[in-house]
């Protein structure tokens, strides 16, 4: 059987499923407490920095942890850092499900009640910093070689349908069972995350000849692996710097709020928007894969991401927004399943987790510090200028990467 051809290939191997499974509902489920948490954060404060800090205080001790995590993931057994990671995330949403609890908040001050809430982001940050690279280290030893791309893009359309669900499904959560309901639906998913993993058999460790290197000699050779592989330092940097600047999602509670004045339930929508996009896309990737002209199809893809963003920025009417949302979501997706496939077929075996890990930090600086970026626009500039501006920046980014990448048009993935 040439399972090359068939779409559904990744998705016949059970172990793949679990994962793709795990990735859905672990990405919904986050989504749905950040959600849930940054619009009643912004009810307690009225200060969209308060959003952008939600962001900073998960990427500063991901970014300090993912290096370490991913050389662990390299010289240990995958499935149990996941365990124990997903674990102390559990944890964490314990507590801010305990911190909302009238006996609690009548003993607490207002500030002592957001200190508590964000040092549990970062606690949950710390536990992702371990999680995320050893996640993107075991993916490629769920599935043959030749099915990378195909996995890449099924893994990719599971996240995103993650994506979809959990903001779709916060805002009704919120206005349906309320704050702490939601918190306890929370809980109850990820435990579910955690019997997931454990169908997924523990994978042998790869042993690298020679001599091992020491800690920081062993980070520095992952991290000198991305810069000078040309293919990953630009695709991931395209990533860093278009989300980074053009990013809009950690404002959402803002429009939804004062421009939009569509409430938790339009919140939802707008939260789903992109993912929405993302995941038709990528469904009809499983069929069309990008990667043949993978870096025209790159570069594509960014500069449509950089355009949408301007046109929901200066939308005053929600479904030109979610529109606009969605089609971000769509190219966002074809850079998704590209980058996804260069970091599958370029590291050796031994090295994956700590290239994952600088992808990761790159990753997460223009998520999660891109989300801080915004708050303080946002409040420098106002919101909808803080979100022209990043369109922009966005616009010049792909201009730069152009002039600097054209022997990269050459490369192909399939």
């Amino acid at each position: 059987m040439n399972t090359t051809n068939d779409p559904y290939a990744a998705l016949r191997y059970p172990e793949f499923r679990f994962f793709a499974a795990n990735s859905f509902l672990i990405t919904a489920t986050l989504l749905i407490q950040e959600v849930i948490l940054g619009y009643e954060l912004y009810k307690m404060t009225h200060d969209p920095l308060a959003l952008g800090l939600v962001g900073l205080a998960e990427a500063l001790p991901f970014i300090a942890m993912s290096l370490f995590g991913g050389h662990l993931a390299d010289r240990r057994e995958k499935r149990s850092i996941l365990q124990i990671s997903l674990s102390i995330i559990i944890l964490g949403s314990v507590v801010l499900y305990l911190v909302f609890q009238p006996s609690v908040v009548g003993n607490l001050s207002k500030t002592t009640q957001l200190v508590v809430i964000y040092s549990v982001f970062v606690l949950i940050g710390t536990a992702k910093g371990f999680y995320s690279p050893t996640s993107s280290s075991l993916k490629p030893f769920l599935v043959p070689r030749e099915l990378y791309a195909n996995s890449s893009t099924w893994s990719g359309s599971f996240w995103q349908a993650g994506a979809i669900a959990g903001p779709g499904i916060a805002g009704f959560l919120y206005v349906w069972l309320g704050l702490d309901n939601s918190l306890l639906v929370v809980i109850g998913l990820l435990l579910v995350c955690l019997v997931l993993l454990s169908f997924i058999k523990k994978k042998p460790v790869p042993v690298r000849e020679g001599p091992q290197d020491s800690l920081w000699n062993s980070l520095r050779e992952g991290i000198r692996f991305v810069f000078k592989t040309k293919i990953i330092l630009y695709s991931i940097s395209l990533d860093l710097f278009s989300v980074l600047f053009g990013g809009v999602v950690a404002m959402l509670p803002i429009f939804a709020e004062d421009i939009l004045k569509v409430g938790a339930e339009g919140l939802g929508i707008l939260r789903a928007a992109p993912a929405i996009g993302a995941i038709g896309t990528m469904l009809l990737l499983t069929r069309f894969p990008p990667t043949h002209n993978a870096w025209r199809n790159m570069l594509i893809a960014v500069l449509g991401f950089g355009i949408f963003t301007l046109v929901f920025a200066f939308s005053t009417h929600f479904w030109l927004s979610v529109f606009a949302l969605f089609v971000t979501g769509a190219f966002d997706s074809v850079s998704v399943v590209i980058r996804n496939t260069v970091l599958q077929i370029f590291p050796p075996d031994h090295m994956r987790g700590r290239v994952a890990s600088v992808n990761g930090i790159f990753v997460s600086s223009s998520n999660e510090i891109g989300a801080f970026e915004s708050g303080v626009a946002a409040r420098l500039l106002g919101v909808v200028p803080s979100v022209a501006l990043g369109g922009v920046v966005t616009l010049l980014v792909v201009a730069y990467v152009y002039y600097n990448s054209k022997e990269l048009f050459a490369v192909r993935l399939s």
